[in-house]
């Protein structure tokens, strides 16, 4: 398979339960109000898979995969690759990626997962570009696809509220055209800070513990400084990105990278007021939604970043 000079994002697809859980509703079995929760996150509801229901995430992430896919004007022949984001894997063995591979039918793809939390997205995009540009595939599937209400201490408010279920993901594809594709990315990761973050594998309670004010400082200073990184390494300035699509973790960090980037408020692409934290399938729920305003359109670049527990962070300039 021949070398490309770029890839870029052909088409987006995603994917979420039915079952919406809105910030009232906690006010049931938690310490808590509907009041105190949009102020402190931004959120109004989130998607998430109905208790009693063993949703998996291969499952949200197949149906993601197959409309993104059908909006490329691809079959599933077609794709060389499927690059899964995730942190609520179906197993440890075999990936996700390879059962979103079978349901999918994508049977020429090889498969694999990447765990970098929230990060995720760009962790994966930055490997499917290379694997472009590099000549060893042409068409890669980029999915991310959370379950994480399963992760959840349902009794810790600090961390419950904040989640929401879902799917997202984008097909990268091989191009000689350098009017368009991704221009830059940056990733990276501290090891250091693994434990502000954290969702243990073993033991007796399994489920996330965050300390908030720690990811916070961190999330605003990193993102912002990855995404300059990113900016400097291209030679553009945030004057020429057209929108900007952080990870949806709450509203305050949104807002505070944006006014350290220097991005107006109507540059900056948000739903978390409606989806939550959907940590790796964040940003691809947030980029359907501008590209169906119409905020997408030829020529349009796009600055993504992300922060996820590691702690890993990472940002994208594309151009559409």
């Amino acid at each position: 398979m021949k070398s490309f000079k770029r890839s870029y994002i052909a088409s987006v697809g995603t994917n979420v339960p039915d079952n919406i859980m809105y910030n009232k509703d906690f006010e049931a079995f938690l310490d808590t109000t509907d009041e105190w929760i949009t102020t402190r996150t931004g959120i109004k509801r989130r998607h998430i898979a109905p208790r009693g229901v063993d949703l998996k995430a291969s499952e949200l992430g197949a149906v993601a995969v197959r409309r993104a896919i059908e909006q490329a004007g691809l079959e599933p022949q077609d794709i060389d690759g499927i690059i899964c984001a995730t942190f609520t894997p179906d197993s440890f063995f075999p990936s996700t990626a390879c059962r979103i591979q079978a349901i999918t039918g994508c049977s020429r793809a090889f498969a694999y997962d990447i765990s970098a939390a929230c990060a995720g997205f760009v962790f994966a995009l930055t490997s499917a570009n290379s694997l472009i540009v590099s000549g060893v595939a042409k068409n890669i599937v980029i999915v991310g696809a959370e379950v994480i209400s399963k992760s959840l201490d349902w009794k810790d408010r600090t961390t419950c509220i904040l989640f929401g279920d879902g799917a997202g993901a984008v097909v990268l594809r091989g191009t000689n055209d350098e009017s368009k594709g991704v221009l830059a990315t940056q990733i990276q990761s501290d090891g250091n800070l693994g434990d502000i973050l954290v969702l243990p594998s073993s033991g007796s309670d399994c489920t996330m513990k965050m300390k908030g004010n720690e990811v916070f400082k961190h999330a605003v200073k990193m993102m912002s400084e990855m995404s300059q990184k990113v900016l400097d390494s291209t030679g553009l300035s945030v004057n020429d990105v057209d929108l900007l699509i952080p990870h949806q973790a709450n509203i305050r960090i949104i807002q505070a990278v944006a006014e350290r980037l220097n991005v107006p408020r109507e540059k900056v692409v948000i739903n978390v007021e409606r989806y939550g934290n959907t940590s790796s399938a964040s940003i691809p729920l947030a980029l359907e939604e501008a590209w169906k305003d119409n905020r997408v359109k030829s020529g349009t670049r796009i600055l993504f970043t992300a922060l996820g527990g590691g702690v890993a962070v990472g940002s994208a300039l594309v151009q559409f």
